[in-house]
């Protein structure tokens, strides 16, 4: 359901963006498949932790999504990394609350920007990957990565990924089909000559 950020208290909505502004998170992650045309599924996410499960759970009552669990340690963790309702939830609700902090409203921009370079496709090529690593940079003051922007480009240079896109010549796809073809024990000569 589409938030209407209007009919949310203005009290709790900017209790809710200050406390995002120091605790809260705009991400966007990188999670390797296996059964992806390309090598990585790119998510967003917005997260929060915090000891008290209570102002999470306000922020999932009035933000009218996400997910709420508790980890090993403790500490409760709430995140929204469904496209749609960071789209129709979480952006609006920030648009109309905001941030104080220039570190903050940096990394929402980004975000923001983000969501539209998805929506528009980007996470579906390399050169789009690549474009939404050059603003992944910026986001968190670099932050500790779980995957290293030359390990997510080098995944697309694997040839012997089952389920990579199309290749970007006849030539690459001769050499792939070769490789291939070596790993299933075939005849490397009469393969590569069906494909010329």
């Amino acid at each position: 359901m589409t938030l209407n950020a209007n009919e949310i208290p203005a009290d709790i909505g900017h209790y809710l963006a200050g406390f995002t502004d120091g605790e809260g998170s705009f991400n966007v992650s990188f999670r390797p498949r296996s059964d992806y045309k390309l090598p990585w599924k790119v998510s967003l996410c917005f997260n929060i932790s915090q000891r008290d499960e209570v102002i999470l759970a306000l922020f999932k009552r009035h933000l009218g999504c996400g997910t709420m669990r508790q980890r090993h340690d403790g500490v409760w963790y709430y995140e929204v990394n469904n496209f749609t309702a960071i789209v129709e939830n979480v952006i609006p609700f920030f648009e109309r609350f905001g941030f104080l902090s220039a570190k903050k409203k940096r990394d929402f921009s980004k975000f923001r920007q983000l969501t539209e370079m998805m929506r528009q496709g980007y996470h579906l090529t390399r050169q789009g990957i690549e474009e939404i690593l050059k603003v992944r940079l910026a986001m968190n003051d670099g932050g500790k990565r779980r995957y290293a922007d030359a390990e997510i480009l080098k995944q697309f240079e694997n040839p012997q990924r089952l389920h990579a896109g199309p290749a970007e010549t006849l030539q690459d796809d001769i050499v792939r089909t070769v490789e291939r073809s070596t790993e299933l024990g075939r005849n490397d000569q009469a393969l590569t000559d069906s494909n010329l």
